[in-house]
């Protein structure tokens, strides 16, 4: 008697270095692979009333969606798509297609794990089983020096007693034959954003014309940073850029949902490094994925501290709830240039750099005294990159809540900008009402109203217009 396995697609939408697919085909005979769009996620609300999964992830979701159905009909196999609860839809799939077992990603995350554990419970009682695998990290935990509630609270000594010292594990190849279980099921159709009441995305920015979902979009930017540009090769000197698509690989979207595997794109870069160049900016690409494993363990180690006031440190703080402060600062109107233009990107993207997140992050925490958790649920309604225990970990870690040793880590955001974008090229990018202000003023426009006439006759030229700045600047 033949028996099949439903593959249940979470976060690893991909066929490549899919242990899930892997793991089903030595025990079934065949298998049923099924993605649902959580109506908690896609239609569900953040504690402080923000969209749990805005238009940009929403989209990226649905494009890598469809692209993994095509990519499975490639192999003569099929993709069910529903819409709902998973711990009910899924179940009903395996009660009426009497299957032998659900593989699924195993989430860390208290939201993901008490879906699978109703899951979990609803399979025994028709007598099947769900059983988990990896492919989240670029370590196996197994691997570690260590176990989970041992790992360093601190990441450089994470870092030094990981690298060097353990192998990444080579990436699982996508399978010659991907047997499929027929079936009268309804296949289901891909919803699009409308039908989750989404607006549009207008392509007016590099962000939303490049970030396309799934995996064929994912290992072509990839190869694109590696081979097809070799912007890998300055990787380090340029990633506190804030404005272009080059400066920085732009994996992370990708990474986020598993359209790559980490491990998969670790073994390319060794490739690279092989092949064409290494040096230490391929060593920071590298880098890079290790801080994404390490915030992960520690959101296995801390649970749900990671997504409390206090974080794992258990700090208390005087941080309040401003709505009235909060807003400006998520419109990008505090009348600060480099906390607008980062926040409107974001707005209007669903992207930042990694240096404009500190900012903002810092800003919002130490010079608004806003709670953190405000702005770390906005990001995750925002960022087509969300990733709960990065996120997180992050807004920690800004916070002095979490793993990081300096208890006061503060931005001076004029000075960052003026580091960071000297010419304020980005500044004015994002805030087309700053683009007539001289390179002189534009990290603090409102100095313009300080200098005398005849100062400013020196400075900016006698017929020179003060403009209008229409953002509001707090006090």
């Amino acid at each position: 008697m033949s028996n099949t396995a439903i593959i249940w697609f979470r976060n690893d939408l991909r066929l490549h270095d899919n242990e899930a697919i892997i793991e089903a085909l030595t025990k079934a005979d065949s298998i049923l692979p099924v993605y649902v769009f959580d109506d908690k996620i896609f239609k569900g609300k953040t504690s402080f009333g923000f969209d749990k999964c805005g238009k940009f992830r929403t989209n990226f979701i649905i494009e890598a969606v469809t692209d993994l159905r095509i990519n499975l009909r490639k192999f003569g196999s099929e993709l069910i798509i529903r819409v709902g609860n998973p711990e009910e839809e899924i179940f009903n799939i395996a009660n009426e297609c009497r299957s032998s077992w659900v593989y699924c990603n195993r989430e860390r995350t208290e939201e993901e794990v008490i879906v699978q554990e109703r899951l979990e419970k609803k399979l025994w009682s028709i007598g099947q089983e769900l059983r988990f695998v990896r492919g989240k990290m670029l370590y196996h935990t197994a691997d570690l020096p260590f176990p989970v509630s041992q790992v360093p609270d601190v990441f450089t000594q994470y870092r030094k007693e990981v690298e060097g010292i353990i192998s990444v594990r080579a990436p699982l190849e996508t399978p010659a034959v991907i047997p499929t279980m027929k079936t009268s099921l309804d296949m289901g159709e891909i919803p699009n954003l409308a039908f989750f009441g989404k607006t549009a995305i207008e392509p007016l920015h590099a962000e939303n014309q490049n970030f396309t979902g799934g995996e064929t979009a994912g290992k072509a930017q990839l190869y694109y940073y590696l081979w097809g540009s070799d912007h890998i090769k300055e990787y380090k000197e340029t990633r506190n850029e804030m404005l272009g698509w080059n400066y920085s690989s732009k994996l992370s979207p990708w990474i986020s949902i598993g359209c790559l595997s980490p491990k998969y794109i670790f073994s390319q870069l060794k490739l690279y490094e092989s092949d064409v160049c290494k040096n230490n900016s391929t060593y920071w690409l590298y880098f890079e994925l290790l801080w994404r494993d390490f915030f992960r363990l520690m959101g296995k180690k801390y649970g749900n501290k990671i997504f409390q006031k206090e974080g794992p440190k258990n700090k208390k703080n005087n941080l309040n709830d401003s709505f009235d402060k909060f807003e400006l600062w998520a419109k990008g109107q505090t009348g600060i240039p480099m906390i607008d233009a980062n926040m409107r990107q974001l707005n209007q993207t669903g992207f930042m750099s990694n240096r404009g997140r500190q900012n903002v992050a810092s800003f919002l925490i130490n010079d608004l005294k806003i709670n953190w958790l405000m702005g770390a649920e906005y990001f995750e309604s925002l960022l087509i990159d969300y990733d709960p225990c990065s996120n997180y970990g992050n807004w920690n870690y800004i916070a002095g809540v979490g793993s990081d040793p300096r208890e006061d880590r503060y931005f001076n955001t004029v000075l960052q900008s003026k580091r960071y974008d000297p010419r304020g090229i980005f500044l004015k990018y994002w805030i087309p009402e700053l683009k007539s202000v001289p390179t002189a003023f534009i990290h603090q426009p409102e100095l313009m109203d300080l200098i005398s006439q005849a100062e400013s006759e020196v400075f900016i030229g006698k017929d020179y217009p003060l403009p209008v700045i229409e953002t509001k600047l707090l006090t």
